[in-house]
């Protein structure tokens, strides 16, 4: 299983990133975006269920990113808009069978391989 992050790129503050990963193999029942900043710990962004009904957020972006997915894409996507200087990290998506939504990156069994996000002042 493979999943593939893409969408990062350099940009101002309040401009707007669509981040996207796409799933190889399958589709997962719970998606995830988490991130790390350098120096930080991996947190966690936002998470999914299959039928895109049911989402979470960290309260640092909500409000202002949007999870969504495309099952027919095996593609999960991150919309981020109103972007600051604390959002620059890397951005990683993670995938679980488990249908309940989780904040804690140990409970997701696959991961992407990151892709840059930085957002400059």
């Amino acid at each position: 299983v493979q999943l593939q992050a893409c969408g990062g790129g350099l940009v101002q503050a309040g401009d707007s990133l669509r981040l996207s990963c796409a799933q190889s193999e399958r589709t997962f029942n719970t998606m995830g975006w988490f991130r790390q900043a350098l120096g930080k710990e991996r947190e966690f962004v936002a998470a999914i269920n299959w039928s895109g009904e049911n989402t979470i957020y960290a309260d640092s972006v909500k409000g202002r990113f949007t999870i969504s997915r495309d099952n027919a894409k095996n593609t999960v996507y991150l919309q981020m808009n109103s972007l600051k200087p604390e959002d620059t990290a890397v951005f990683y998506c993670a995938a679980r069978q488990p249908t309940v939504l989780s904040r804690y990156s140990a409970s997701y069994n696959y991961w992407g391989q990151g892709t840059l996000v930085t957002v400059s002042s």
